[in-house]
């Protein structure tokens, strides 16, 4: 263990993780600098700061041999269900490209997201959640990672309810490094390629200057369903059948009750039997496997064929990265210096999945099997007219592109003024998406007549002229352009005011004036309505909101004896249109020998609505397959005949007020000798004044209180359900955080270290409506995702002269799956499972060949663990939950870093 590590540890007050893995001990006597740590604006000596921070250092993060910001947080226990492109690989699907943190489980919105101490734009997409998209960090410039591990919407406002992130670049760099990784998985695809260029010159203290310049590209493969042998292995048609799909090729035939009815009285046979369902498909039993099946137990049913989307379609998406940090600094004195930072990024993701879906319609006469069924002489809406579930594969699989662009330009300057540490700063941050149809996706208007005169085959091949027009009719532009623009200026200032007990009284203060602004443009195109499968938002327009925020904040550290250390802080924020909030917090530790710390903490902290929250137009959607009882009630609960996926209106609130959250905390620090220490902390967070929606299956679950958001038509049945954002209902979330360090002397071996960090919940539960029961997610996935009762990493490490090996190892605890996915053919459930722990192990070898070159090589996964099974039916993915696990499978990866000095 380092002595900065050990000092720090010393020092802690509040809650959360402590700082571990800081630099090597300094054996100069000079004069240690004063730092700034995230969580407190006040100056000080590192062996001074009541740290609730967990710190990565670049070391540890090389260790791991990932190249993202959004790889790394997947190895932070703390980190549960945010955001990745695993995740969010589905067409059409709400926010695809955004890759977020999500500290405590409790939302991608409650977790604040920095860089270099200061706020980015969040993803400009607009939905359900805000926040930075992780991929517009610099991950290359990282010099390390603070996690703060408790609320903080004292010092930072909104958002941190959570925690926050910091991830900090470097501040300085001389001289010339070049590093080049590449990354191959066993079973083919995912590959990664990246290379760094860092480039600086000038001393700061020596030529007055320092200006530095840090280059990153990235490129990493798709990887389809058809190169994982471990997807085959999850039996998905047998298991999850009703989660495929009914849209099949040849096509499946939705007849109407009539047209169904009539068919049975005159006798029509399909594979020798009696039609049962209002869905056939003629080719039954065959269906054309291997992409479609016939699966009795499947959405196509007994009469229909089934289409098995996971044989075909992407697991990890091709993705393209470029980030640029430079960062100059000048000295105006011996006390001030001027600063300018410009971040610029870009990452490009290429989804691709299965062909389209297409309903469509054609006169029976056309069917050689029914062209004789009299089907015209009907009372149906248009006699004869058949529908059709057909699967487009002439058109080719469904492709789009995902451009995440981000520009962050800072000036500043800082100092010292009057015995004030100072530091003024001007950000402009913007973040830009463009979503673009690229392949597969065509004009509806024209495929429906291709369909219906012939020339579009749904059953067969199509000939030349179908396949031209098909060719004729394809989307390629991008439908929708999203941007979001923050302007900020910031103040602060801090000194020691006079001397106590245990040593210097530290005061802070600052001011915030922040501009935001968010703008989007569906296309022309995407407004028309005529794209298949990719339907106008209803009532969707072009939006442009824009708000502005004022705070001010003071903060207090006071040592009041050697023993006792004490933190007090307050903000204050107000938003336009939405309101004021006041967030204090206040910390205390005791120290009454250097092998022990306690230290407590309690606070206020808030979330302000954000623009969509605000201003997002309606947007139309569906639920899940859920049961109406109202319906169920007339067909004696007849899943097949009662549980549809109903379509919902979901709206936005230009009334919001911002959430409310109270956090506490307890913990102890442990330090017997210099080889070991530990930390055990208690947290609680309780949010109220909920921003959310009451779920849908919520409101069919509880008709009696929210029967009046259901609209049914003159026949009785649901015609959609509204989805109100509001303040409503609470959250409540507490857990164990657990940290250990050790590290031995040198020994004839060499020197060992290992490193825990756990994270033990002890309560996730939510209550969906004012008055409503909790809902426990913990260990049980509930609507969209679920919280594991303990989740870890484990490090160790061994090094001797130039040679360093590090083994490490992730876990995340088994849990209750989600269990609820209906067959709407036979009216079916889900089989009940319980998904199995997901334990990784990775190891890396490093060798450093004088002070300029240092090799690596390492294997992620070693064991080649596959995604447990699943029956979630949130997600596009089926089979297994892609929030927290990786289909990659084993990686072999090596990098060379080679330093001219």
């Amino acid at each position: 263990m380092t002595r900065a590590v050990r000092l720090a540890l010393h020092a802690g007050a509040c809650a959360g993780l402590l700082a571990h893995g800081a630099a090597s001990a300094q054996a100069s006597e000079a004069p240690i600098p004063k730092v700034e740590i995230t969580g407190s604006a006040i100056k000080r000596i590192v062996t001074e700061t009541p740290l609730p921070v967990q710190i990565v250092t670049r070391e540890e993060i090389e260790k791991t041999g990932v190249t993202t910001a959004a790889e790394l947080m997947a190895r932070i226990s703390s980190n549960v269900g945010g955001l990745t492109d695993g995740a969010s690989i589905n067409v059409g699907g709400d926010q695809r490209g955004f890759n977020s943190a999500n500290l405590r489980g409790i939302g991608t919105s409650s977790t604040l997201v920095l860089l270099n101490g200061r706020r980015m734009a969040n993803f400009a997409s607009p939905g359900d959640e805000t926040g930075v998209d992780l991929n517009n960090i610099p991950a290359a410039a990282i010099a390390r990672v603070e996690v703060l591990l408790d609320g903080a919407s004292a010092l930072y406002g909104t958002d941190a309810v959570g925690g926050v992130i910091n991830f900090i670049t470097r501040k300085d760099f001389s001289g010339v490094e070049v590093n080049a990784y590449a990354l191959g998985t066993r079973e083919g695809g995912a590959g990664k390629r990246a290379a760094t260029l860092s480039l600086g010159t000038g001393e700061l203290e020596k030529d007055g200057y320092n200006v530095f310049a840090v280059v990153d590209v990235q490129a990493t493969q798709r990887l389809n369903t058809s190169q994982r042998k471990f997807i085959g292995e999850l039996q998905i048609p047998q298991r999850l059948g009703h989660l495929l799909s009914s849209f099949t090729s040849p096509a499946n035939i939705r007849l109407t009750s009539t047209q169904r009815d009539h068919l049975q009285e005159t006798g029509f046979l399909l594979n020798g039997r009696p039609i049962t369902n209002r869905q056939i498909n003629l080719s039954i039993p065959n269906c054309a496997p291997p992409a479609n099946l016939y699966l009795p137990a499947g959405t196509g049913g007994v009469d229909a064929c089934t289409y098995d989307y996971m044989g075909d379609t992407e697991l990890y998406p091709k993705s393209n990265k470029q980030n640029l940090l430079s960062r100059g600094v000048l000295k105006l004195g011996a006390d001030a210096q001027a600063y300018a930072e410009v971040a610029l990024s870009r990452s490009r993701t290429n989804y691709v999945g299965s062909s389209a879906r297409v309903i469509g319609y054609i006169d029976y006469r056309k069917i050689p099997a029914l062209a004789n069924t009299g089907l015209d002489q009907l009372d149906d809406d248009i006699p004869g007219e058949i529908e059709l579930r057909m699967r487009l594969n002439e058109a080719g699989m469904r492709a789009s592109e995902l451009t995440s662009e981000s520009q962050r330009f800072v000036v500043g300057v800082s100092g010292v003024a009057a015995g004030w540490d100072y530091d003024v700063g001007y950000n402009h941050s913007v973040n830009t998406v463009k979503d673009k149809d690229t392949h597969g996706y065509v004009l509806y208007d024209q495929l429906l007549a291709g369909i219906a005169d012939g020339r579009i085959n749904p059953f067969g091949p199509s000939g030349a002229e179908g396949k031209a027009l098909l060719d004729s009719i394809q989307v390629n532009e991008v439908v929708r352009r999203a941007r979001g623009t923050m302007d900020s200026l910031d103040f602060k200032a801090s000194r020691s005011l006079m001397k106590l007990a245990g040593g210097d009284l530290g005061v802070a203060v600052g001011a915030e004036a922040r501009r935001e602004r968010t703008d989007f443009n569906p296309s022309a195109l995407l407004m028309s309505d005529n794209i298949n499968n990719d339907p106008a938002p209803e009532g969707g327009k072009a939006t442009s909101d824009q708000r502005k925020v004022y705070a001010v904040f003071g903060e207090v550290l006071a040592p009041f004896t050697k023993e006792w250390q004490g933190q007090f802080s307050a903000r204050y924020d107000r938003y336009q249109q939405v309101g004021g909030a006041l967030s204090p917090k206040v910390g205390l530790a005791y120290t009454p020998n250097k092998a022990l710390t306690v230290r407590a903490s309690a606070g206020k902290g808030f979330r302000a609505p954000s623009m969509s929250d605000l201003y997002r137009p309606t947007v139309y959607s569906a639920t899940a397959t859920l049961p109406d009882p109202v319906y169920c009630a007339t067909v004696e609960n007849n899943y097949s005949d009662c549980a549809d996926n109903w379509d919902t209106r979901r709206y936005s609130n230009v009334n919001l007020k911002p959430e409310s959250s109270r956090q506490a905390s307890a913990g102890i620090v442990i330090e017997p000798n210099k080889h070991w220490n530990a930390s055990l902390d208690y947290w609680k967070i309780k949010r109220t004044d909920l921003i959310s929606e009451i779920g849908d299956d919520i409101i069919l679950g509880n008709l009696g209180k929210y029967g009046s958001l259901v609209h049914r038509d003159e026949d009785g049945l649901i015609d959609y359900i509204e989805l109100h954002k509001e303040n409503r209902g609470a959250q409540v979330a507490s857990g164990l955080d657990l940290v250990l360090n050790l590290r031995s002397a040198n020994t004839g071996l060499g020197r060992f270290g290992a490193r825990l960090n756990g994270t033990y919940v002890l309560d996730s539960k939510i209550q969906t409506g004012n008055g409503d029961p909790y809902i426990s997610n913990l260990g049980k996935f509930v609507t969209d995702s679920v919280v594991q009762r303990w989740r870890h990493t484990v490090s160790l490490d061994w090094e001797q002269g130039p040679l360093s090996a590090t083994v490490s190892n992730s876990f995340s605890a088994g849990y209750d799956d989600q269990n609820s996915a209906i067959n709407v053919d036979n009216g079916t459930v889900v089989a009940a499972n319980r998904v199995k722990a997901y334990s990784l192990w990775d190891m890396s070898l490093a060798y450093e060949w004088g002070k300029n070159l240092k090799l690596r090589a390492g294997v992620q996964n070693m064991f080649d663990k596959a995604p447990p099974y699943s029956n979630q039916a949130n997600f596009f993915i089926s089979g297994y939950d892609p929030s927290y696990t990786d289909p990659r499978g084993r990686r072999f990866y090596g990098s060379v870093n080679y330093a001219f000095r």
